[in-house]
């Protein structure tokens, strides 16, 4: 009998559950994962053009962002897109609705040791499988990491209205440039509540400077945003490796998901529609195919283009600023966000780099593509 394994029960795995009951895929499905990162306590924004299927998990809905870049704030309209809010315990909840009157589907708490081609095995015993999905082991050639992406949240209560409840802040550049190319991203609750974050694109080798970040929040806090003094209720951090290149995926009857299976956007970090839309693929190749690799291959050079940028952000900072200045000049938001959800036409791309040092980033692509 046919049995599927999802390794991990965060996005990737979750998603990927919810995308197979719902193509009445109808083989034994289990989840398996340790609760070493509960899902109730993570949260996920994304911008998306067209519905999906856990748009029901969605606490929040925008339809304009604020930048701050090349010393103008504007507000934007997302034209056809609209950003959303996800949080986790939601999401779980909207997958249950999905997999809960379906008996095949069963959730195991257990620690995978690792993963083999006929199955997994989990806490020392092996679980016979047609086809794992991976979403914790990763695979066992990783491509080199291009640049790292450092976050650091504070979830704040401030004394004055000080955030803008409509409209979170996509990027802000101002903050000091000296680690990195940094911006501060923003997403309100109402006007005393927010999540304010400190992003940085740093050098794969860059040793982290934890108290630059936080005097770059709480400078941000006082002489930006105007709290007039502030309450840090939690604080949020993570540091993800960042790669172009893309790796194998299939390893036998192993299919690596989310972030181990390249699906975290090298040049924006951003991963959630991304994991929405291959999820969704696996479900159908399975249903159509009987196996889950009759997966769309984007345009390769999408990749080069993340690839170039984080060359040129690492080596030059500022850079950055210009490139985003460039993508978001238009009265609205939509052309950059259809050229990162990776869904525009060459002339299209042009039209954008317009504005951005052509020789800078061509001596770059040129470096990556002779030494690749």
């Amino acid at each position: 009998m046919t049995r599927i394994v999802i390794v991990g029960g965060g996005l990737s795995g979750l998603s990927l559950a919810a995308q197979l009951a719902a193509t009445d895929h109808r083989h034994p499905v289990v989840v398996v994962d340790d609760g070493s990162r509960p899902i109730e306590a993570m949260t996920w924004a994304s911008w998306s053009d067209r519905p999906g299927l856990l748009d029901a998990a969605a606490s929040r809905w925008f339809d304009r962002i604020r930048v701050h870049v090349n010393g103008r704030t504007k507000v934007l309209r997302l034209g056809g897109y609209r950003y959303r809010v996800v949080n986790g315990d939601d999401l779980a909840a909207v997958v249950r609705r999905y997999t809960g009157p379906l008996r095949h589907f069963t959730f195991q708490h257990g620690h995978v040791d690792r993963v083999e081609d006929d199955g997994v095995i989990v806490d020392g015993r092996h679980m016979r499988a047609t086809w794992v999905f991976d979403s914790v082991i990763g695979s066992p050639e990783e491509p080199p990491v291009d640049a790292r992406l450092v976050f650091r949240g504070w979830h704040v209560r401030s004394e004055r209205p000080a955030f803008d409840a409509e409209i979170p802040t996509l990027f802000d550049f101002r903050t000091p440039q000296v680690h990195g190319a940094s911006f501060v991203y923003v997403l309100p609750k109402d006007e005393h509540h927010a999540l304010v974050e400190h992003t940085s694109f740093t050098a794969p080798d860059a040793p982290e400077d934890v108290t630059a970040q936080r005097e770059a929040l709480a400078g941000y806090l006082t002489e930006v945003a105007g709290t007039g003094g502030h309450e840090i209720e939690r604080e949020e951090h993570a540091v993800l490796p960042l790669r172009s290149r893309q790796a194998d995926r299939r390893h036998g009857n192993v299919l690596t998901i989310g972030a181990e299976g390249g699906l975290l956007k090298a040049s924006t970090g951003f991963a959630y529609q991304r994991i929405q839309r291959d999820s969704a693929a696996i479900a159908r190749s399975l249903y159509d195919h009987g196996h889950p690799f009759g997966l769309p291959e984007p345009p390769a050079r999408f990749r080069l283009f993340d690839g170039v940028l984080l060359d040129v952000i690492t080596r030059e900072p500022a850079q950055l600023e210009r490139a985003f200045g460039a993508l978001f000049r238009y009265h609205t938001a939509e052309p950059a966000l259809r050229f990162l959800d990776e869904a525009t036409s060459a002339p299209q791309e042009w039209r954008l780099f317009a504005g951005m040092p052509a020789a800078t980033y061509l001596a770059a692509a040129r470096h990556r593509v002779l030494s690749s």
